[in-house]
């Protein structure tokens, strides 16, 4: 069997995930999903990998530093050279800046100096510090209604619409893929949103939210893909 006709078989066995935040658990379990994903190449595996351990909000500890978070991109980047994936990488660390942005601000703290985390606004958001939403409401719609469930301190209300909103970004990139690496990758980064919803209560949204506060790239210098403008 060529890896185009084993990757068909392997994203046609996968169920249905539609049903996001309505399901009390995912629609297979990981270690069945694990078996499936056995079809993968080698080469595939590796990526696939990458890309869950650097954009898996559980894998960055509170005490993670800024420049082992910055490694883990680059490094991931090294590795992920599919374009919709690298695309994903960059949505979500973009993602992450602006709610570090959003919660550093809530606490009062002066915009940073320079460049401040990941990705294409990483100088505008100092620079438009004091503005609702740093001037993006356009740019990132999803960012308003963060920013309101932020400010009316909601962590689990705020944590369902960052899961939505990663949710949508990774449907918009799955319409372009079906039969493809691309399509089980995604797929799985939407099982791992699935999951984690699955497993949510507003005492863990509390705690992860702390997570995230304190450990969403905050102060990385600004990053460029290959062959973005500078």
């Amino acid at each position: 069997m060529s890896d185009r006709d084993a990757y068909t078989a392997l994203v046609c066995s996968l169920p249905n995930s539609e049903r996001l935040f309505i399901a009390k658990k995912p629609p297979l379990s990981r270690l069945r999903l694990d078996s499936r994903l056995k079809a993968l190449t080698v080469a595939d595996a590796e990526v696939l990998a990458r890309l869950e351990h650097v954009l898996s909000w559980n894998e960055y500890a509170v005490d993670i530093t800024d420049a082992v978070a910055l490694k883990r991109v680059r490094d991931a980047l090294k590795v992920i050279r599919q374009p919709a994936l690298r695309k994903i990488v960059h949505e979500r660390m973009e993602m992450r800046t602006a709610m570090s942005a959003l919660r550093l601000r809530r606490d009062g703290l002066a915009p940073p100096a320079g460049a401040f985390g990941f990705g294409r606004w990483a100088r505008h958001i100092p620079a438009h510090w004091t503005e609702s939403c740093f001037g993006l409401g356009a740019a990132l719609p999803w960012l308003k209604e963060a920013q309101r469930l932020i400010e009316s301190d909601d962590p689990l209300a705020l944590e369902r619409h960052l899961l939505d909103t990663s949710y949508l970004m990774l449907k918009r990139h799955a319409a372009r893929h079906q039969f493809d690496f691309e399509a089980v990758a995604i797929y799985v980064l939407i099982w791992n949103i699935f999951d984690r919803w699955a497993q949510s209560d507003a005492s863990a949204a509390a705690r992860r939210f702390e997570i995230l506060a304190h450990a969403a790239m905050a102060q990385l210098g600004d990053i460029r893909f290959e062959g973005e403008p500078a």
